[in-house]
């Protein structure tokens, strides 16, 4: 008896498996009872597969999707995929446990499609999963081994509403060779040693009209963001996957609108620690280090001098009210979530615009007491408007639907334009806060309204 060739083992371990591929087999196989074998799949074999993650405002960094990527089209002639098709389980930390299906349809890349045609044939089957999943998230501390990592696998054929065969179930599951994230791929991973040896990782989004024509004449402005005291770590990658302070800066429709390179530091591990208040972004080698890199950056990319922006949350929030009265003629302006401070040191920013947040119930942060003695936002603002600034000030609930949440940030703002104001407050209401009332910067980087506030600012009168 003649057996299979590897060739045709392996393709058959694949999970689909083609005419021609089955018709050597059975050639082969002449002299001997052939078994059962899978019908053909009209979308050929899978060819690779691919988690789909996303970085949400709240739930931080999530996986909500499998990719499996097949060899011709996947045709439905208006047929729909039910969910129950799909099996997929997650296996993590040791756990393996199954994952919600929600949604399965083709699309013509890796990706989700929120309106999905199935009349439109694609190569990519897209398996949605829940992202409220309790195993859906993609990173603890540190990013969690996702390669490999999730088994798919096809319990019920696919066919066209007049039966055809689509995708063949079958009893063996495939696992994921990919991890997708759209937005944090496009930023480039880099390190900076000081002048002291004291090394910063960094991760760099480059707007498009800069990568398309580096030599061009066209300067872009340049967010700076300063990530939380839970994203101290050596991965570089958390600082733009535990919140979206970075990521929401660099998105596709932001960077229509707002093209600027987005420059995410990370502090190392173990905590510097020897700041005055134990903080991060306030300990002397870490801010010696930042400013160092923003200078060198500034030099070395077409960056424009005048609009140089810093945004932060938390313990960030808590390096920009120490950095901004070191450096009160660097940047353009600053957004501050859930920061504090040093009010005597208040009257040295006077002069730039600033638009802080903060829950008034915060427990980590409190909105008048702050850390380590050294008061919240709320103080913060009394003394700033103690040494002249003019504050506009506004309170409402943080977890106002956006549209309604950008209504009320437009009406204070506008308010602070009447009264040529340039330092804004805004406050949360007690129990308005999801997640935890420490985390308000969900809203903050999200909001058009403040974002467009922001690169509207510039040192140039």
């Amino acid at each position: 008896m003649r057996g299979i060739t590897r060739r045709t083992a392996l393709t058959i371990a694949a999970g689909t498996v083609t005419a021609s591929t089955l018709s050597d087999a059975a050639t082969a196989a002449a002299d001997a009872p052939a078994p059962r074998r899978p019908a053909a799949s009209g979308a050929g074999p899978a060819l690779r597969t691919a988690l789909v993650t996303r970085v949400t405002p709240r739930n931080n960094w999530r996986v909500t999707a499998v990719a499996i990527h097949y060899a011709n089209p996947i045709a439905l002639c208006g047929g729909v995929i039910p969910p129950s098709a799909f099996q997929v389980t997650a296996d993590l930390g040791g756990q393996s446990a199954a994952r919600t299906v929600s949604r399965v349809y083709p699309n013509t890349a890796a990706r989700t499609n929120a309106l999905p045609n199935a009349e439109r044939p694609g190569r990519y089957l897209i398996i949605e999963l829940d992202p409220d999943d309790a195993n859906a998230q993609a990173s603890g501390t540190d990013p969690l081994p996702l390669h490999r990592a999730y088994a798919i696998r096809q319990v019920a054929d696919v066919r066209t509403p007049g039966g055809d065969l689509v995708l063949a179930a079958g009893p063996l599951a495939i696992r994921n060779d990919d991890v997708i994230t759209p937005v944090v791929d496009d930023f480039t991973a880099g390190s900076f040693t000081d002048s002291t040896g004291f090394e910063l990782a960094f991760r760099l989004y480059q707007p498009q009209g800069f990568v398309r024509s580096p030599g061009a004449a066209t300067r872009y402005p340049l967010v700076v963001t300063l990530h939380g005291g839970g994203e101290v770590a050596d991965n570089n990658m958390t600082q733009l996957t535990a919140n979206r302070i970075a990521v929401t800066f660099a998105k596709p429709a932001r960077q229509r609108r707002h093209p600027a390179f987005v420059l995410a530091p990370q502090i190392p591990l173990p905590r510097p620690m020897d700041g005055p208040d134990g903080t991060d972004w306030t300990d002397p080698k870490v801010r010696a280090a930042l400013v160092e890199l923003i200078d060198t950056f500034t030099t070395r990319r077409p960056v424009d001098a005048d609009r140089i922006y810093l945004v932060g949350l938390s313990s960030g929030a808590r390096g920009i009210f120490n950095l901004l009265p070191r450096h009160p003629h660097t940047f353009a302006a600053a957004l501050a979530t859930a920061g504090w401070g040093d009010p005597s040191t208040m009257g040295r920013i006077t002069h730039i615009p600033i638009w802080a947040d903060h829950s008034i119930d915060d427990p980590v942060v409190p909105y008048r007491e702050g850390r380590f003695g050294k008061p919240g936002t709320w103080t913060l603002m009394n003394a700033l408007e103690s040494a002249g600034a003019q504050i506009t000030r506004g309170e409402w609930a943080n977890d106002l639907p956006k549209a309604k949440f950008e209504a009320r940030s437009r009406a204070l703002l506008n308010r602070a334009r009447r009264a040529e104001s340039h330092v804004l407050f805004t406050s949360y209401t007690p129990g308005t806060t999801p997640v935890s009332p420490h985390f308000a910067w969900a809203q903050t980087y999200e909001n058009d309204v403040v974002i467009d506030w922001l690169f509207d600012q510039s040192r140039r009168p």
